[in-house]
């Protein structure tokens, strides 16, 4: 389990922070999960689309797989992480840093589940999924999937989720959760479609949407590409697993 869990001030180093995940266990079980206390959503965007069959080379399937793969849909004003490229995708452990105005919140999760298949017989599937782990603000699994429908060439970029606050919050983290909580992670899911389309839409174009290689901590990477350090950055708070 994380150790850390108290505030600090200025700039946080999160490489620690990071390396502890690994001792760090899932944060709830399946069989919890039931409405009403439980958020489970489904979203679905349509990408450029591409003509009927398997996914064509160098098509929109194909970059809006490598975007998702790297993380790189994640809006860098709303979520950032930090993980390790080289490790297996299957697995990989993530510190996510969540980012409310001035205050900087580091919750790890794990890649339990990667999709590679065809199905209903007809849609082409690749994506991955994550849960999240002890000291996390909430709880549950989010899963990231690119879709062509190789009947009609359609490729959706669809996102599902279940989720809840964690139940070990604090009363103040608590209260911010109940008050923004719900209206954050609905925008993160609009961000994220939204960047994944303008992304694959810029790639087509021979455009790079993104700036170049994503920064680096050692031998781990900063995901997205166009995350970048602030001047107020150096006076966040940080909070290190407040659940």
């Amino acid at each position: 389990m994380i150790s850390l869990a108290d505030w600090a001030f200025g700039r946080l180093d999160a490489t620690p922070v990071w390396r502890r995940l690994a001792a760090a266990h899932v944060n709830y079980s399946v069989d919890e999960v039931r409405r009403p206390a439980w958020n489970i959503d489904f979203y679905s965007t349509a990408l450029p689309g591409e003509r009927p069959g398997p996914p064509e080379p160098g098509g929109p399937w194909e970059h809006a797989c490598r975007l998702v793969r790297d993380y790189e849909f994640s809006p860098p004003e709303i979520v950032r992480a930090l993980y390790d490229p080289a490790a297996p995708l299957l697995g990989r452990d993530m510190l996510l840093e969540a980012r409310f105005h001035g205050m900087h919140f580091y919750c790890g999760v794990r890649v339990t589940d990667v999709v590679d298949e065809t199905r209903d017989r007809t849609d082409r599937v690749w994506g991955w999924a994550y849960e999240t782990l002890e000291g996390h603000l909430e709880r549950g699994k989010v899963t990231y999937e690119v879709v062509k429908r190789q009947e009609t060439g359609e490729v959706l970029f669809v996102v599902s989720c279940h989720s809840q606050g964690a139940p070990t919050l604090d009363p103040i983290t608590s209260l911010g959760w109940r008050l923004f909580g719900r209206r954050t992670q609905l925008r993160f899911y609009r961000r994220c479609a939204e960047r994944l389309r303008l992304f694959v839409q810029a790639t087509l174009h021979g455009e790079h949407p993104l700036p170049g290689p994503p920064s680096t901590v050692g031998h781990l990477v900063c995901a997205p590409s166009d995350a970048r350090m602030h001047r107020l950055d150096a006076v966040a708070i940080h909070r290190v697993a407040p659940g």
